[in-house]
């Protein structure tokens, strides 16, 4: 090695435990799934033509510099250093710009801009092209805040108990006049391949994240641009904002996110500007899915990993541990961390002599209830990671909001056990359970009767939908409702309303065999007792002409309203449901191309992840796209209105 190389690889070290982090704005265009190292995007992926392939000499010279100036932390499980696995979810733009003016500036000054650019579009699998395009900025009384407008929504939820409910009133959007929605406006994402950040309404603008790592301000009535704000990578989850008293022209609300590489955000709402910043957690592979929960000034922040899926043959399986951390939400300072499942120790080693660890696991990926009456949140959790499954995981959980300390556990499910290498030719890390993976993916609910009797409910990827009493945990009722799967059942979040439970169902082909039929759709049951109400499946035909990336099923959070049930799919199709019967009452196709603000044109794909449909003030908002996990891309956000 050369004494230049050594260098690099001595200073790599030394400044491998930091982190991407927000900077200037820098952006280049994502495209399609993630691929393994330096694979070309799949031959049969409609947006193949807008994603030209990195060219192999490229590939070859950013794989050399990765091995030898990276590899050492990224590959050893350092704290802080991200694993190969979430380097390759980010964009080009996000490695490039860690290594020119982020956190890893120190090693990346070391090396040529060549292969700087290299080492970013090898990890990616993508090319790293200009600054994307962005809409004009806004001008007039369309650049101002309007601090006559609080947000619309407590949080990701709509309502502290994530109910999902918007009251007809509140909606502007009816069984009378929903046949009158067009399309008013749409925003692209330039290049991007997935649309996972839920948008929120406040001071007249709408603000969303994106794939690339920037957060937008967007005027609610045009589209154009009050502010961007740069995150150190993709934005996966919905955009929380505090409220204040409306009239308030000193106010300086606070916007909440976080990013898929851990870190949560507070950035202000009126100017953009960055307030504090943590990552949630050491571990190297910790992930933000789930929009935080905010309370009386405080955050409440789950911790999710993607460790599940880099623990192939060879890797010492496992030591990450899903928690809850609540925040100062003004300041930022760390109040309490409540880690559901212990430290882990070594256990024994692989057939194939790699070091196994537990308990581990049980990420929580789903945004708590509030339940202020009784002073506790509830979230729901994931499975172990490796053996010794413990007694927290496919749970609900209720933790006291002042302490953190764990209230009451329900576990709907013992012993699941499930890692990635349960999947794979080389079985060695995989646990003895094998499974069957069911997470609670989807957000718990507290929701209130008309009668005043109150539930907590919880879907489960089994298909099932659970009720429970928020004070102790004991079930009320279970009812299964999809075959269920590991990409499959209750996904990502039910709605609530008119004492009705309203489900909806993914069930995506997945490699197993299942005597129960895949049941893709919406689904309603009764909610004091779990029966079902009415049925919605949708059609797999729809995917017929979309190819094999289409899956019919719901795995986005969906959102009702009085009379309307309203939800994204797999297939690309944005519809609404009467409440009462199920009933398509409204479909938009947003596979379409459109023409964006921005210029230029975009359309959707699937529609997945927390990014649910937000209705208010007669305005209808769905992100579409979602190339993650085999689904079909895309990169519009649509704005409609009432006609």
């Amino acid at each position: 090695m050369t004494s230049t190389k050594m260098r690099i690889r001595l200073s790599g070290l030394a400044a491998c435990a930091l982190l991407l982090t927000g900077t200037a704005l820098a952006a280049a265009p994502p495209a399609g799934p993630a691929p393994s190292v330096g694979e070309a995007p799949a031959k049969d992926a409609p947006w193949l033509p807008e994603a030209p392939v990195v060219p192999a000499e490229r590939l070859e010279r950013g794989a050399k510099v990765y091995t030898e100036v990276c590899a050492a932390c990224h590959e050893a499980g350092m704290a802080r250093a991200p694993s190969p696995y979430i380097l390759r979810l980010l964009p080009p733009a996000a490695i490039h710009r860690a290594l020119t003016t982020g956190a890893m500036r120190e090693v990346g000054q070391a090396l040529p801009a060549e292969d700087r650019a290299m080492v970013a579009e090898y990890l990616s699998g993508r090319p790293l092209g200009g600054p994307p395009a962005e809409p004009p900025l806004c001008l007039d009384s369309a650049a101002e805040f309007n601090a006559s407008e609080p947000p619309a929504f407590g949080g990701w939820g709509l309502t502290p108990g994530n109910t999902r409910h918007v009251a007809n009133a509140a909606a502007g959007i009816t069984a009378q006049n929903v046949g009158r929605l067009r399309l008013k406006w749409a925003f692209g994402f330039e290049g991007a391949s997935r649309v996972r950040s839920q948008p929120a309404f406040a001071g007249g603008a709408l603000y969303v994240g994106s794939e690339d790592g920037r957060v937008f301000a967007l005027d609610r009535e045009t589209g154009c641009r009050r502010w961007t704000y740069q995150a150190g990578a993709e934005v996966r989850t919905g955009i929380v904002v505090a409220p204040w008293k409306a009239g308030d022209r000193k106010a300086q609300p606070l916007l909440y996110f976080g990013d898929v590489v851990g870190y949560v955000y507070a950035v202000n709402a009126r100017t953009g500007a960055l307030v504090w910043r943590d990552r949630a957690d050491a571990h190297p592979s910790t992930t933000l899915t789930a929009a935080p929960a905010l309370h009386q000034e405080r955050l409440y922040v789950p911790v999710s990993s993607l460790e599940e899926g880099v623990a192939g043959a060879g890797y010492p399986c496992c030591t990450f541990r899903g928690s809850v951390v609540a925040y100062d939400a003004r300041k930022g300072k760390r109040l309490w961390q409540t880690y559901v499942v212990g430290e882990p120790k070594p256990v024994g080693k692989s057939v194939t002599g790699t070091q196994l660890l537990g308990p581990s696991g049980v990420a929580l990926w789903n945004t708590p209830a509030i339940d202020g009456k009784r002073g506790q949140l509830t979230v729901a959790t994931g499975d172990d990671y490796s053996s010794p499954t413990t007694k927290m995981s496919d749970a609900v959980i209720a933790m006291d909001l002042r302490s953190g300390k764990i209230k009451w556990v329900h576990q709907a499910l013992e012993g699941d056990g499930w890692n990635v290498s349960c999947a794979m030719p080389d079985r060695s890390n995989c646990p003895e359970e094998d499974g069957p993976d069911y997470d609670f993916g989807a957000a718990s609910i507290l929701a209130t009767a008309r009668d005043g009797r109150q539930y907590v409910l919880a879907g489960q990827k089994s298909g099932d939908v659970y009720a429970f009493d928020p004070r102790d945990g004991k079930q009320h009722w279970k009812h299964k409702v999809g075959r269920g799967g590991i990409l499959a059942g209750v996904y990502f979040g039910m709605a609530t309303g008119s004492d009705r439970v309203y489900v909806p169902i993914h069930d995506a082909p997945d490699g197993r065999t299942y005597t129960d039929p895949a049941r893709p759709g919406v689904y309603a049951l009764d909610l004091h007792t779990g029966k079902t109400l009415w049925e919605a499946p949708n059609d797999e035909a729809t995917c017929k002409e979309r190819g094999p990336q289409c899956w019919a099923g719901v795995a986005a959070a969906i959102t009702a309203t009085d009379d309307l049930v309203i939800a994204g799919a797999g297939d690309g199709w944005l519809r609404i449901h009467d409440a009462a019967t199920g009933k398509v009452v409204w479909q938009y196709d947003t596979m379409q191309e459109v023409a964006t603000v921005t210029g230029g044109k975009a359309k959707g794909g699937s529609m997945g992840g927390g990014n649910g449909p937000m209705v208010w003030g007669g305005t209808l908002v769905m992100g579409s796209g979602y190339a993650f996990a085999g689904r079909m891309p895309g990169n519009v956000l649509l704005v409609f209105g009432v006609e």
